[in-house]
């Protein structure tokens, strides 16, 4: 019986994939903070950049309408 849980002790076959579930653990985190705190910023960045997008497609649509290319 002490040997057996000698060598469960010892074991360390699982020891790297449970180390990569804590990294992966840690980084979720930090990801689920970092967006919780810049959130609306990124929320106010991306509409900007879909406004000008829009803008700028609607002023390539007019242009193209005015000089009657298709």
């Amino acid at each position: 019986m002490v040997r057996l849980i000698n060598k469960l002790w010892h074991d360390e076959s699982g020891a790297t994939a449970i180390e990569y579930g804590l990294i992966v653990g840690v980084m979720a985190a930090v990801l689920v903070g970092a967006l919780n705190l810049f959130g609306a910023q990124l929320t106010e960045l991306f509409t900007a950049i879909s406004d000008k997008l829009g803008e700028s497609a609607q002023s390539v649509a007019t242009s193209d309408e005015t000089t009657g290319i298709q």
